[in-house]
């Protein structure tokens, strides 16, 4: 069976934390592996992540959970620790405060895989919720049909959350620490890169597959995190056309 590994980065996530881990508790699908990845937290977290340890040894549901807690250099220095403990066929990050939509997501995930060739990345919707895990609206960038790593030249088509890496593309694509708020969109750029180098195909899951917590890092420091995109875009895209592309976006602005 494909193995499905969780990624989950917390730090001192007691107040949101819950609904992530009742999400992959109720999961119907067995083969799951959830890490989580804590920075020492000084809360509940730990107290929360055991009981629910717990809660998933009692259900006997085949899931397999592992938690480290130390100090770390930030979020993404976190990811590349879950990076280096991946086991299973896929990975997603689903952090503290996201969840997944429903308790037979993963196994409507598996049944769409072609796993005579397994695709390099599986990607679907996302739907935003409020901090009390309240639907909100749908995210306003969508997946397009066909997503490549030139995609990304719209925005962040894909969320991250919504972005399941095969394990041995993801392990060989660490998190860039240059970034500080915006290493995931390279992630994915440069996973993309890696499976179009490989001619391995991308598979549009056309389905809801994460509920996204509104409030994050990014909407905390957009400014920043905006002006790192463009960084990011630079990177991948080149600096002339990164720049027209915004003037572009810009203009196009004016006239919604």
């Amino acid at each position: 069976m494909i193995r499905m590994t969780y990624v989950t980065i917390t730090y001192n996530a007691a107040d949101v934390l819950q609904r992530t881990l009742d999400s992959v508790l109720s999961q119907d699908y067995p083969e799951i592996v959830h890490l989580i990845i804590d920075g020492a937290s000084t809360d509940a977290t730990l107290q929360m992540v055991n009981a629910y340890i717990q809660q998933s040894n009692a259900a006997e549901n085949g899931h397999r959970i592992q938690v480290t807690s130390e100090p770390d250099n930030g979020i993404y220095d976190a990811m590349n620790k879950g990076l280096r403990s991946l086991d299973g066929d896929y990975v997603c990050f689903l952090n503290a405060g996201d969840f997944l939509p429903a308790s037979d997501t993963v196994s409507r995930i598996v049944e769409k895989i072609d796993q005579s060739q397994l695709p390099a990345v599986l990607y679907g919707d996302t739907d935003i919720v409020d901090g009390e895990g309240r639907f909100l609206h749908h995210r306003r960038l969508a997946p397009p049909e066909h997503l490549t790593w030139k995609s990304f030249r719209q925005g962040m088509l894909v969320c991250h959350q919504a972005f399941y890496a095969r394990t041995d593309f993801a392990i060989a694509t660490p998190y860039d620490m240059q970034y500080r708020y915006s290493a995931d969109v390279d992630w994915c750029i440069r996973v993309m890169k890696a499976a179009a180098k490989e001619h391995i195909p991308l598979l549009n899951l056309k389905m809801v597959v994460a509920n996204y917590t509104e409030e994050g890092q990014t909407t905390r420091h957009h400014r920043e995190s905006l002006w790192e995109r463009y960084h990011v875009m630079e990177r991948h895209y080149g600096r002339v056309q990164t720049f027209l592309l915004h003037v572009w976006f810009a203009i196009r602005s004016l006239f919604k």
